[in-house]
């Protein structure tokens, strides 16, 4: 199988099509994946929600591209889609302006263009309708940016498009791999993964997954077990793991059964390393000593999947929180980050591992956690604070394990 049908959405570089209505955004994207993928219409605003699609793109790997509803669409409707089409651009690593070659440029597209380029989005212009004259106040627009000239009709620069677009490979910024810095060749490493009622049928999680191919890519030797069969198996070892990986879930019954002088982590705060920022996550554990009562905590999950009776974000967290932490504060449960005067009602968030969405989409959230003072922290280290393993679960990562002890 192609490493494209491998990599879940979530670690795919994402590509987005932005521009006016009618720029020629739809008839691009069908021309990228030669076929019809878009609506395409003479009448402006074709495009409603969204239209995502995956391909290989040479050294940049599997990428997403998503084409966007123009960003001066009218109307009620009109600006639900723009909204839309914002909240992709926000979190995309690569954004191609198109904009048409033969007129000059628009003040709206002026201001949007101004407004991306404060965000420092690596930005590409698509510059179609060349095959009509070119507009020199466009060109002396578009100044020293990348750009392409395409002709959507004529199907004449797309290969010079995607040239480009791998040309800014060391541009962008990268999510790190489950293990990065923590494993070398020939290490030995123990990965605890519960089979229960929770764990979907027939397959392992994602972060699991991610963690085995890492593991295996750095030629690290692996054993799976269930946290059932962990004493017996870590006693018949000759060798000692550098570090024992563990669903949250199971740290007590993991750490009860392995040396105190073992490493030992979560797939989850690996998980608030790769996706997230571990150190602002400490930073919010340490902040459980402090929460006022009557406070209001939010759950924050990044997906949408079926809840079991004993659901870790719904019930069993909620629970543990009110019993250890605070027993009077109000908890809420949302999929996506509220509008920022609803998030400054927030003590505090609690963040799945995040392992459905992109850095980028995940680093847009905490953005909006800090610039309003809430704290926040994670699945996987609270469940490692309930259970009394912290700082030990964060020994692993030396800054955040200065940074717990530190006063």
């Amino acid at each position: 199988m192609s490493s494209l049908q491998n990599t879940p959405l979530s670690e795919q570089l994402r590509i987005v099509l932005f521009g006016l209505r009618n720029s020629g955004k739809s008839y691009l994207m069908n021309n990228i994946f030669e076929k019809e993928v878009s609506i395409v219409s003479d009448n402006a605003g074709t495009t409603t929600d969204p239209v995502t699609r995956s391909m290989e793109m040479g050294i940049l790997g599997p990428v997403s591209i998503t084409d966007t509803a123009g960003l001066d669409d009218i109307g009620e409707l009109g600006a639900l889609r723009i909204r839309k089409s914002v909240d992709r651009l926000s979190v995309c690593d690569i954004s191609i302006f198109v904009t048409r070659a033969d007129l000059p440029p628009k003040e709206e597209e002026k201001k949007l263009f101004y407004e991306i380029a404060e965000k420092n989005k690596v930005v590409v212009f698509a510059l179609t309708f060349a095959d009509n004259s070119i507009n020199e106040e466009k060109i002396n627009w578009v100044g020293n940016y990348p750009k392409v000239l395409i002709d959507n009709v004529g199907k004449k620069g797309l290969d010079e498009l995607k040239k480009t677009l791998i040309s800014l490979s060391d541009k962008l910024e990268y999510e790190i791999t489950p293990v990065e810095g923590l494993v070398s060749e020939n290490d030995f490493v123990i990965l605890v993964t519960p089979i229960d009622l929770a764990a979907p049928k027939g397959r392992l999680i994602l972060p699991q997954v991610e963690t085995i191919r890492d593991l295996l890519d750095r030629d690290c030797g692996i054993l799976i077990v269930k946290e059932r069969e962990l004493k017996y198996f870590y006693d018949s070892l000759k060798i000692k793991p550098k570090l024992v990986i563990t669903d949250s879930q199971a740290f007590s019954k993991v750490a009860a059964d392995i040396p105190d002088d073992q490493m030992l982590t979560s797939f989850s705060i690996l998980f608030a390393r790769k996706k997230g920022d571990l150190s602002y996550f400490v930073e919010g554990i340490k902040k459980l000593k402090s929460v006022p009562p009557d406070s209001k905590v939010l759950v924050l999950e990044s997906c949408s999947h079926h809840k079991q009776a004993d659901d870790i974000g719904t019930v069993k967290i909620p629970r543990l929180f009110k019993q250890l932490v605070q027993s009077k504060v109000e908890f809420e449960f949302a999929h996506n980050i509220p509008d920022e005067k609803k998030l400054k009602e927030y003590f505090l968030t609690i963040n799945c591992a995040g392992c459905m969405v992109s850095k980028n989409r995940m680093k847009r959230r905490l953005e909006a956690l800090k610039e309003n003072n809430v704290y926040s922290i994670n699945y996987g280290l609270f469940l490692a604070w309930v259970n009394g393993l912290l700082p030990r679960a964060l020994e692993p990562f030396p800054l955040e394990y200065e940074l717990y002890n530190r006063d």
